[in-house]
Parts: structure tokens; C-alpha cells; sequence
């Protein structure tokens, strides 16, 4: 009599070491990357601010474009991880 412990040819067992993250571990690592970059634009723009005329635009220009770069880059999060593609196709054995 088969029991229910027994696995047809067709099942897969997939690893669950091969997971990707949680949605909130990648929420905080977007999140952190966003802090960080629009942190680096307050820094272009207090450098705008008191730096001499030449440098001044590039700290200005900087300022401008990270927003863009910022979203981009904190959007970026779950296409970098890649699915699981540990999977164990043996057939197993019932105790029985």
C-alpha cells in the first residue's frame, strides 16, 4: 500500500536555502538607499551654497539629477535577487 510519504517521478522539493529575501529585509535596503542618496543631494546643495561659482553648478546639477538616480536606483531592489534554483529531483524512500 503506498503511503502518503511516497514521491512520484514528477515532484519537485524545492530548497528553501534558495529563498530570496523577506519584503521587508528588501524594504528597509531600498529604503536605506533612498536616506543615502537624497543625504548626498542636501550635500550638493549646501555645497552650492558656499562654494565659488565654477563648482557651484556642478554641486547644483548634482543636486537635480540625484532625485531621478535616487528612485531609480531604490527601485531596483527584487530584480537583483535570483530565484531559487536549488531544487532536489531524487526519489526518496518511505520508512514503511
Amino acid at each position: 500500500m503506498p503511503s502518503s510519504m511516497d514521491f512520484s517521478q514528477d515532484d519537485q522539493i524545492h530548497d528553501i536555502t534558495s529563498a530570496q529575501k523577506s519584503l521587508t529585509q528588501d524594504q528597509e535596503g531600498r529604503k536605506r538607499r533612498y536616506f543615502i542618496s537624497m543625504m548626498v543631494r542636501t550635500a550638493c546643495f549646501i555645497a552650492a551654497v558656499i562654494t565659488p561659482s565654477p563648482f557651484r553648478w556642478i554641486f547644483l546639477v548634482g543636486a537635480l539629477l540625484l532625485p531621478y538616480f535616487a528612485v531609480v536606483i531604490a527601485n531596483a531592489g527584487r530584480e537583483r535577487s535570483t530565484p531559487g534554483t536549488s531544487v532536489i529531483n531524487e526519489i526518496r524512500r518511505s520508512i514503511s
